[in-house]
């Protein structure tokens, strides 16, 4: 009776200590750099980022394999995958369900005509992370949405290896993909060029300078009538592409 009170106990506290410890996860920051980790992957075991030195990547996360929002995510991803190549990014997914179940997926995914599409292949790596650490890493577990399942986590990390964007969506709601390929472009330029991006942006728009630091430099730059150059007001010049 003692041993079996006792059993009773301990697991009440380990699920309070996991329940603290999911609580406590902080998301990692726009400008901190991405923590590292070695995982199984459907692609072989990987060393995030050292195996993809030199490269973006785009970390996403899902709540679960089977599931029909998930499965529209990554079928439109592997549609995508080739523009993430030629934009020298690495595509990694992660959930909490295991590699087996991983396989079973892609190989199903994989035989589905999406949209009048014919059906594509998933050439990027599903990461296993049936312990959590991952995504206690990235906090991508949020407690009063689940403990052991994670919500629609991106980000997106600079060859450096520093987060640059970061997004979330509830476990109801598909990304937008092609806005996060938009934000990608855009990242590239803005880093290159040191440009700024205006809202709604698109790949071939003009692009925003920083602005003078008063309506007297202002008034300088107007006056040297540079070509590529043009504002709205004194705080808001334009770049043309």
């Amino acid at each position: 009776m003692k041993n079996r009170i006792f059993i009773i106990a301990l697991i009440l506290l380990s699920l309070r200590i996991m329940s603290q410890s999911i609580d406590e996860v902080r998301v990692p920051l726009i400008g901190d750099s991405a923590p590292k980790f070695t995982a199984e992957t459907t692609l072989g075991k990987i060393n995030f980022p050292d195996d993809y030195y030199g490269k973006w990547k785009i970390l996403f996360s899902h709540p679960a394999d089977f599931t029909p929002v998930c499965s529209s995510e990554i079928i439109e991803l592997s549609y995508l995958q080739d523009d993430f190549k030629k934009l020298s990014t690495q595509l990694l997914v992660l959930s909490t369900d295991g590699i087996n179940s991983h396989m079973e997926w892609i190989k199903s995914l994989e035989s589905i005509k999406y949209n009048d599409r014919e059906s594509v292949k998933v050439e990027f790596p599903l990461i296993s992370d049936i312990g959590l650490e991952i995504s206690k890493q990235y906090g991508m577990l949020h407690a009063n949405s689940s403990k052991t399942k994670n919500i629609r986590g991106v980000f997106i990390i600079d060859p450096e290896n520093k987060i640059r964007a970061i997004s979330f969506y509830p476990m109801t709601v598909g990304r937008n993909l092609e806005e996060i390929k938009r934000t990608l472009i855009a990242l590239q330029p803005s880093d290159n060029q040191d440009v700024l991006i205006p809202a709604n942006w698109k790949d071939g728009d003009d692009v925003l300078i920083h602005s003078p630091k008063s309506v007297e430099e202002s008034n300088k730059m107007k006056e040297k009538n540079d070509s590529k150059l043009y504002s709205y007001t004194w705080y808001m010049w334009f770049k043309k592409i």
